[in-house]
């Protein structure tokens, strides 16, 4: 399925994605390494590619920067970030901050986010809230 192209979307977890939406997902250098896991076929196959990660490092140094630093999964890939503070945009132009949690300031994310973040027409959003529903 994934291989073959079928798959619209895949929501993976990153260690570190930049402003081209390079991706950085499966090796910390000096760390036990076990392989690069699952991750390498849906990044390379999916039409679009969300990630979903913490904004910050536990000692609040960005994940969000630059240029990676870490052994890199898939160049380019990446179409959207969703963190706990932030929705944000890959775009030609640069990271689009789309949305904004309701408890977080667009300084503190910025302050969280090394390269310079794009703002939308307006400013970003409100955190869309979502219901699930659980049969």
């Amino acid at each position: 399925m994934i291989r073959g192209g079928h798959v619209d979307l895949t929501v993976l977890g990153a260690l570190q994605v930049d402003e081209k939406g390079t991706l950085a997902n499966w090796a910390i250098p000096g760390k036990m390494l076990k392989g690069m896991g699952g991750a390498d076929g849906p990044r390379c196959r999916a039409k679009r590619v969300f990630i979903a990660m913490e904004h910050a490092t536990r000692d609040n140094k960005p994940k969000i920067l630059k240029k990676c630093t870490l052994p890199l999964t898939g160049v380019e890939v990446v179409d959207h970030i969703v963190t706990e503070l932030a929705v944000i945009d890959v775009t030609p132009d640069g990271l689009l901050l789309r949305e904004l949690a309701p408890d977080a300031t667009l300084e503190q994310v910025q302050s969280l986010t090394e390269p310079k973040l794009l703002l939308p027409r307006g400013g970003p959003k409100p955190f869309a809230r979502v219901a699930f529903k659980m049969l």
